[in-house]
């Protein structure tokens, strides 16, 4: 018992950690005697070293960054990338602006307000009816004036006033004044206001027979330029048609061009196939005619056919002469639906349109048919006025095939009493215009083929019904029986 108690004491006082072979220890690693390691009192996780207070992460300061990002030699090289940017950029520029101003374009010459101008050729009916009735007719026509110029009509060509059957024909300016003469004294007045120059026509007329007087012609003109006349219109077939006439008539007529704006013209109707020259022997470089009316159509007592239309047309537009500045009309006769379309060309060729007044159009009893006429015609006319391709850009004649889709006719090839679609191309700069007439009485469409060079794209301008809008293709575009329209063409993903 004794023993026991002395073995429980003894135990109680032998230590835990009595060295490196006692009771209790744990052998740690060689080498690290007395270590963490080596007692059970030691923390299973030692925590890291705390840093000290002076060791923790700081923002540099200014002149610590100046030495991280290289010192002060790093903002003067920022400056310099900067200022080489702004270099680089305003060099471009002024490189695009010099390729913009050197690169060659076409320089729009400066046209003649005759040029410019759309004429209107009126054969005044109702100032001759009005003779003895009063001026009433006169004034319904003045008053009809101001509508025509907003219809862009720029001058009115007066027919058979001095003719034999005219009511001026036996004027004298220094003595006699007949009853329709202040009438017409008073459209010259009130066209002038509304901002119509007025033409007078003496085509086939001998003014000195007119006159009674013999070599009175300078006294004639002279009195028409100061009532406010803008020129004169005559005959290829006239007497004064001739240089020796046309010099004196160039000197009356320089009198009163004081301005650009008021210069007083020549114009000559040509009635026959070629028109006869003149030979200017005083070499003065002067100008004798300054505008040539040619007619489209032949002159006919019938109504001409689509065949001969077609015909007439496409000689016209192979054969043209570029020496004088050149007008066109109609001429001849065709039915209502072909004069839509010879409208359209008319106001597409180069040079200035005459358009006669069409009495068709007064007796139309549809008022939407009606509608449609004047909208085309306006349409084209303000169109003609601002697009320079219009105006004065180059004419080029397109050839090129077609096949029919005729209700009638399967097959792929036009019949031979068809006349084929006539085309020709407006161009001026990067701008085309294409024109597109069917004269016959099919359907036609295009040949995929027919212009490989072209554009495929475009928009349209307008058309004989007025119903075409928006954008088109030209290999999937069919022309209806006697329909023109006026295509503007564009690159693909260009909008010029």
């Amino acid at each position: 018992m004794e023993d026991s108690k002395e073995t429980d004491s003894s135990t109680s006082r032998m230590p835990l950690n009595a060295g490196d072979t006692g009771y209790g220890s744990v052998s740690g690693p060689p080498g690290l005697s007395g270590g963490a390691g080596c007692s059970e009192t030691a923390p299973l996780l030692v925590p890291e070293h705390e840093p000290e207070p002076g060791d923790r992460w700081q923002p540099l300061t200014k002149q610590e960054l100046e030495v991280a990002a290289g010192g002060p030699g790093w903002r003067r090289l920022r400056c310099y990338l900067v200022l080489l940017f702004w270099l680089a950029w305003l060099a471009m520029l002024a490189t695009s602006i010099a390729i913009i101003a050197l690169s060659p374009r076409p320089v729009a010459p400066p046209l003649r307000w005759w040029q410019r101008s759309l004429f209107y050729q009126l054969q005044p009916e109702l100032l001759m009816e009005a003779q003895g009735r009063g001026p009433g007719e006169v004034d319904v026509l003045c008053e009809q004036l101001p509508y025509l110029r907003s219809l862009g009509i720029g001058a009115l060509i007066l027919d058979d006033l001095l003719g034999k059957d005219g009511p001026l024909f036996n004027l004298t300016p220094t003595g006699k004044k007949l009853e329709m003469l202040p009438q017409i004294q008073h459209l010259i007045t009130e066209s002038n206001k509304a901002g119509l120059k007025v033409v007078l026509d003496v085509c086939e007329v001998d003014l000195d027979v007119a006159e009674n007087e013999p070599s009175s012609t300078t006294n004639t003109l002279q009195f028409w330029l100061k009532q406010g006349v803008a020129g004169f219109t005559i005959c290829d077939t006239d007497a004064s048609y001739s240089e020796k006439t046309l010099l004196e008539w160039r000197k009356v007529l320089k009198e009163f061009s004081s301005q650009e704006e008021e210069e007083r013209i020549v114009v000559v109707k040509q009635t026959q196939d070629v028109l006869r020259p003149l030979s200017n022997s005083s070499q003065t470089n002067e100008t004798l005619v300054d505008v040539v009316i040619r007619s489209i159509l032949p002159s006919s007592h019938h109504l001409l056919s689509a065949q001969e239309v077609a015909h007439a047309i496409e000689t016209n537009l192979q054969t043209r002469e570029d020496d004088i500045w050149p007008s066109w009309t109609v001429g001849g006769k065709a039915s209502h639906d072909l004069k839509k379309l010879l409208l359209v060309l008319t106001m597409t060729l180069p040079g200035s349109p005459v358009v006669q007044h069409d009495e068709d159009i007064n007796q139309i009893q549809d008022k939407k048919a009606k509608a449609t006429a004047v909208a085309l015609f306006a349409a084209l006319s303000h169109t003609r006025a601002r697009e320079e391709g219009l105006l004065y850009g180059n004419f080029t004649f397109l050839p090129f095939n077609t096949s029919t889709n005729s209700s009638s006719s399967n097959s792929s090839l036009p019949s031979p009493s068809s006349p084929p679609i006539l085309a020709f191309l407006r161009s001026w700069g990067c701008v085309h215009f294409l024109i597109l007439l069917n004269v016959g009485p099919e359907h036609h469409t295009l040949d995929p083929a027919w212009a490989p060079n072209l554009p495929e794209a475009g928009v349209f301008v307008t058309s004989t019904e007025m119903d075409r809008l928006g954008s088109t293709s030209l290999y999937t575009l069919k022309l209806r029986p006697h329909e023109a329209i006026v295509i503007k063409l564009f690159e693909a993903g260009s909008y010029s």
